[in-house]
């Protein structure tokens, strides 16, 4: 794809060549699935169509767009292939972390490196492990430690770090290439669901970087902002997002298979002559895709609004505007993964005995879904909406909200 081709783009350019490439990663997603390897056709795909570079800058051959359509493009994608979503999902994500922290001239540097190069985004940031420590040498800092998670790790050409300072509370970021000896990616992931994410663990030992590249660190001195904190309902609706395309799918796929195979059936006193007269198959479509219709229209309302404040001036973020926006993340995220779940299982009473063979593959709906969902307790985000909802209360930000 040509530099002017992506230059050119509409929003709905940009949607049209994620169906595109949904739908070609739908078609043997399931046996994909079954074998788990390493995504790198998959990931190529995705550069090809030029949706790695959809938010990079128009001048160096991106496409200039929102994070409201990236986040569409990532759902759009998780529909063919849960995996394949939330791995674009997160690459844009780190993709965007420069501006999230880093200084002006730090921001530029990145984008440019990535857009130019077509470059795809892991990152080894996980809150629930210890923190890799950071050491000082000179006009450099060392990396080390160990991740049990690194998303996309195998399959990318940047890796996003974190670690404290030695010494000290300073969390420092930096973006770093992925094909170096001191990071080792491991082959230890090997769950029920989103099998095709390369999220295993890394073992970061003696990684240098210059304190000149530590992101938003000026003289070594980091001043913060609001806006720095966007990371986490940023990726938070990242997540929601590829659950619904997962959603999607799996209704999209369940609709299919029974248009095709599934029978009436016989046995009801008012025997029907086709699916498609059973009155509890008609029943059971319209609750979910009823159900999937409102869950999607509560996530475009929060895509708008965070879209809205991250391409804002950083400075002009207030915690107040944060938090509102943080609420309805959670709001948007807990109703996806109940509506994905109850999806996932229901299609099974909708499209009959058959329709559990191994060869289709609609177990890995509910699978990928209920994998990542696990990644924080939904409970605690239905506590979030409660407490803004009943005592006005704007949650405090963390790692995981």
């Amino acid at each position: 794809m040509t530099t002017t081709e992506n230059r050119v783009r509409s929003a709905a350019g940009w949607l049209a060549a994620a169906k595109d490439v949904a739908d070609e990663l739908a078609v043997n997603a399931a046996e994909r699935d079954r074998k788990n390897e390493t995504p790198h056709a998959e990931v190529r795909l995705l550069k090809d169509s030029g949706l790695v570079t959809l938010l990079g800058p128009v001048e160096h051959g991106g496409g200039g767009q929102s994070w409201e359509t990236a986040y569409r493009v990532t759902r759009e994608v998780a529909r063919g292939d849960g995996s394949i979503g939330q791995l674009l999902g997160y690459h844009y994500l780190w993709a965007w972390a420069a501006r999230l922290v880093a200084t002006d001239e730090q921001v530029a540097a990145v984008e440019e490196l990535y857009t130019r190069n077509n470059f795809f985004f892991g990152g080894a940031v996980n809150p629930r492990d210890s923190d890799l420590t950071i050491t000082e040498d000179g006009d450099e800092i060392v990396y080390n430690g160990h991740k049990s998670f690194s998303t996309g790790s195998k399959v990318s050409d940047l890796t996003v770090l974190e670690g404290v300072l030695e010494g000290t509370e300073d969390h420092v970021f930096a973006i770093v290439p992925s094909e170096q000896d001191g990071i080792v990616f491991h082959d230890d992931w090997d769950n029920i669901g989103q099998r095709l994410t390369e999220s295993g663990s890394v073992t970061i030992n003696g990684v240098r970087v210059p304190w000149a590249s530590a992101a938003g660190y000026v003289d070594k001195k980091f001043h913060p902002l609001t806006y720095n904190t966007l990371n986490v309902p940023a990726i938070q609706l990242v997540f929601t997002n590829f659950y619904l395309g997962i959603a999607q799918g799996a209704l999209e796929t369940a609709l299919a298979y029974t248009r095709e195979h599934t029978r009436a059936w016989p046995y009801g006193g008012d025997n029907k002559t086709s699916s498609g007269e059973e009155w509890y198959i008609l029943d059971g479509y319209g609750d979910l895709q009823s159900k999937l219709w409102a869950a999607e229209a509560l996530v475009d309302k929060a895509g708008a609004a965070i879209s809205a404040v991250l391409h804002a001036p950083r400075e002009d973020l207030t915690p107040e505007a944060r938090g509102e926006v943080a609420v309805l993340i959670a709001a948007a995220k807990q109703r996806v993964i109940d509506t994905g779940l109850e999806i996932g299982t229901k299609i099974f009473e909708l499209t009959g005995a058959r329709a559990s063979a191994t060869k289709f593959g609609l177990d890995r709906f509910w699978r990928n879904l209920r994998t990542h969902s696990l990644h924080d307790p939904v409970a605690y985000k239905r506590r979030e909406v409660g407490a803004y909802a009943l005592l006005n209360e704007l949650p405090e930000p963390t790692w995981y909200i």
